[in-house]
């Protein structure tokens, strides 16, 4: 289900209009460092990767619209047998042109002496400054020596400037392969979740789960989780990016599962939260069909025109009457809202993009205004519910439960389709699954 080759060819097209004069350089996400010599498991970076497709460590991806000698251009490690022989094979000079659609390609360590005379030609550079600091290094470097030249010469690039600008609103947009392949990680994520929700039990600790929902990702194929597993069992629930995952269930409190895999570059990310071998207590129940009913209402209103600030605000106007209805704040909705009372069980925003990162790329906000839905975006929805196990003011049978529903939407011309709509989140559904 990989993307095809066209796919990352008009994607480079589109991008190179838009950057016009200038040239483009993105380098590949750097190896890092585990402890001592091992290295964690190399992922590349996902801009680079979106436009060129290419895996592999140690390279830089050139676009320089009209540019003689090849206006896509690849820098990249070169064949070597005795290192293939201990980490794989590598594309090579060859490979770039042949299996990726570059139209020139270079060793790596040609990077100096090829890209100057190509920025000397331009305006302007587009490049990410990030985290790559010797990347960011060197091209300030070879900034500095084209306006060194410019008085002389009267061209060189003698500008800077962000590529993800336009990038990120490429991404914000999926065309219809990437929904394939986002629809495929959701489809694992779902086997995932419902195998957690069959084999959560008192007395197992949270890690079993977890390896219950790595099995199924990786077993269908996915690289993984798309972020750390949150398997949050009692009292765990309420740390809302709770990773440790290693205390013991009990039977009869509530599992919050936040998991969702990666599959060729995409991300899913599902939340589900359910009693663990059991079925809801009435006080669960309550505060799990609130957040569903916020959830839903959520949902209900996503379509092209509206904002994620208009979803978020349907969401939390539901999630206020039912604390004010389940006595877990006292006043008017109005004043909760205006005040931020409602941020003591409820501190994050409904949704993001998402994409190829967990929380994609993308501006929420345009011209100072909250940005409007378009078809084939991606969004979660996912209000929950958290109260903390010390808070005295609350009541005293909801302290020490969270919970969170996360779905997947795309948007769609007529409205929204939920991506992740198989995986279960009624009462009935859940509790058909959990109870022992």
């Amino acid at each position: 289900m990989s993307l095809s080759a066209e796919i990352f060819a008009a994607r480079r097209k589109r991008f190179m209009a838009a950057i016009a004069d200038g040239v483009a350089v993105l380098p590949s996400a750097p190896i890092a460092v585990r402890s001592n010599d091992v290295e964690y498991i190399y992922r590349q970076d996902n801009d680079f990767y979106y436009l060129t497709g290419f895996p592999e460590p140690e390279s830089v991806a050139v676009f320089a619209p009209g540019n003689k000698d090849g206006e896509y251009i690849l820098f990249v490690r070169p064949r070597d047998r005795e290192r293939e022989t201990w980490t794989g094979k590598r594309a090579g000079v060859e490979g770039a042109v042949t299996d990726f659609g570059a139209d020139r390609a270079y060793r790596i360590d040609e990077l100096d002496h090829v890209l100057p005379d190509i920025l000397a030609r331009v305006e302007s550079i587009y490049y990410p400054l990030g985290n790559n600091e010797p990347m960011n290094q060197r091209m300030v470097g070879w900034l500095r020596q084209c306006q060194a030249t410019r008085p002389r010469s009267g061209a060189g690039a003698n500008s800077l400037l962000d590529p993800r600008e336009i990038l990120h609103e490429m991404r914000l947009f999926k065309e219809p392969e990437e929904l394939e392949v986002m629809r495929r990680a959701i489809a694992i994520s779902n086997q995932a979740h419902q195998r957690a929700m069959r084999e959560a039990r008192g007395g197992k600790r949270e890690w079993t789960v977890e390896a219950a929902i790595d099995y199924a990702f990786r077993s269908e194929g996915a690289a993984g989780p798309s972020y750390p597993s949150i398997v949050a069992s009692g009292p765990n629930a309420t740390i809302l990016h709770y990773i440790n995952n290693e205390r013991e269930m009990r039977t009869g409190e509530l599992l919050l599962i936040d998991a969702g895999c990666e599959y060729d570059f995409y991300a899913s990310d599902i939340t589900r939260t359910f009693p663990i071998g059991a079925r809801f207590s009435p006080v669960q129940r309550d505060l799990y069909q609130l957040v569903l009913d916020a959830q839903l209402k959520g949902i209900e209103i996503v379509k092209p025109g509206v904002s994620i600030d208009d979803v978020h605000e349907a969401a939390l106007k539901v999630l206020v009457d039912g604390m004010r209805w389940l006595k877990m704040l006292e006043g008017s909705a109005e004043e909760i809202i205006a005040r931020g009372l409602y941020r003591r069980f409820y501190m994050h925003r409904t949704s993001h993009w998402l994409g190829m990162d967990v929380h994609d790329v993308g501006h929420y906000r345009k011209a100072g205004k909250p940005r409007l839905l378009e078809p084939n975006m991606v969004l979660t929805c996912e209000p929950g519910i958290y109260i903390a196990p010390d808070d005295e003011q609350a009541p005293a049978g909801m302290r020490g439960i969270g919970i969170r529903i996360e779905d997947d939407v795309l948007v769609t011309p007529q409205g929204h389709e939920v991506l992740s709509a198989a995986v279960p989140k009624s009462v009935a559904e859940i509790e058909a699954l959990t109870a022992a």
